[in-house]
């Protein structure tokens, strides 16, 4: 019974998977689309998916430009992180602004500011 249910999910963590790598292909050529986290979330579906996947994403030339400095040594460049920062936070600005609590604009001002600190502080800089 549970390999029923492991099995449609395994394909879905693939088909995921692919499509973001897809995406992050898309984001390297188009900056308006972050490339690195879609990557990290296309490593992590191949990673649940497929064995085989995860294998060939990771001696992939993409997976070792973009995230292996990330993922063994926890660094980044500075283009890297201020894409994702400005990415995320163009994605926090449409709930602040359409918003008229105060509690949850200053959570969202909050979680702006962590994701700074922990940026800066946390991941290296290359």
């Amino acid at each position: 019974m549970a390999d029923i249910v492991r099995k449609p999910l395994r394909l879905l963590f693939i088909f995921a998977g692919f499509m973001s790598l897809g995406l992050g292909i898309i984001g390297i050529v188009l900056p308006v689309i972050p490339t690195t986290p879609l990557l990290l979330l296309a490593s992590y579906c191949f990673m649940r998916g497929s064995k085989k996947f995860e294998a060939w994403f990771k001696e992939s030339p993409l997976y070792k430009k973009h995230l292996e400095g990330f993922v063994r040594k926890r660094e980044m460049t500075l283009k890297q992180k201020l894409t994702i920062l400005l990415f995320a936070d163009c994605m926090i600005a449409i709930p602040f602004v359409m918003t008229d609590s105060w509690a949850l604009r200053a959570m969202l001002a909050a979680i702006v500011m962590y994701k700074y600190y922990y940026f800066f502080t946390k991941i290296k800089t290359l």
